[in-house]
């Protein structure tokens, strides 16, 4: 699902964002990525969904050598990757319906298409009869959940949260790390971008560690103990 060969990304002339990263993610796996602030898991994001490319090595998503893509073809990528972050990112001034198909409608969907999967996603995250509501009448929980939904309207193989419970407190923490489990579930691959040691510890699912810019530890049932 996402191989890293040799991967090194270096910032203007020596900032090293990642150096030498070589990770192979499976179909179906549910990894975390951790580490303190600086390690380099943003920039791991970013190359991910094409946002930032590579100094040096090869990056694959699905079968998809992405390494040099063309800029006319990112938007075909991230139609398969779902990204959630810790800033909601929602528009306030659209319902929970809208918000979701919004990611929908940019890429074409049909109208018919959009009024079929947006209930399917929000039954998903649980938001099934919330349609109807803003954005400030959710709780920071459920507001993430919409984000969530948004994010699996493609019906992508592959979702990567990214501090997706940075705003939340512990309960709702716990919830959203249940939904993307459930997600996981599906069949679909998740990658867990976080420094929330608790939510990881209580995964017991596989955790790459993250330091200065180099994978440190790589455990199937690992724990964030740094």
């Amino acid at each position: 699902m996402v191989i890293f060969k040799n991967v090194t990304k270096i910032y203007g002339k020596d900032i090293v964002g990642l150096q030498d990263i070589n990770l192979h993610i499976k179909p179906k796996e549910f990894v975390s990525i951790v580490g303190q602030s600086g390690a380099g898991k943003s920039t791991l994001v970013k190359l991910l969904i094409a946002e930032e490319r590579p100094t040096r090595g090869r990056i694959i998503v699905g079968g998809w050598d992405i390494t040099n893509i063309k800029r006319n073809r990112i938007p075909v990528l991230r139609r398969q990757i779902g990204v959630v972050f810790q800033d909601f990112k929602l528009l306030s001034r659209k319902t929970v319906f809208e918000n979701v198909a919004f990611a929908a409608e940019v890429c074409g969907e049909s109208r018919r298409k959009i009024k079929e999967t947006v209930p399917q996603a929000l039954k998903i995250v649980g938001l099934g009869g919330k349609e109807d509501r803003y954005p400030r009448q959710l709780s920071g929980g459920e507001r993430q959940r919409v984000v969530i939904a948004r994010a699996l309207i493609h019906r992508p193989k592959l979702l990567i949260a990214d501090e997706p419970t940075g705003n939340l407190d512990s309960i709702n923490t716990q919830e959203i790390i249940d939904l993307l489990l459930r997600i996981n579930n599906f069949g679909t691959t998740v990658i867990l971008v976080t420094h929330n040691r608790e939510a990881v510890n209580s995964l017991h699912k596989r955790v790459v560690v993250l330091s200065e810019g180099k994978i440190v530890s790589d455990k199937t049932k690992g724990r964030y103990i740094i």
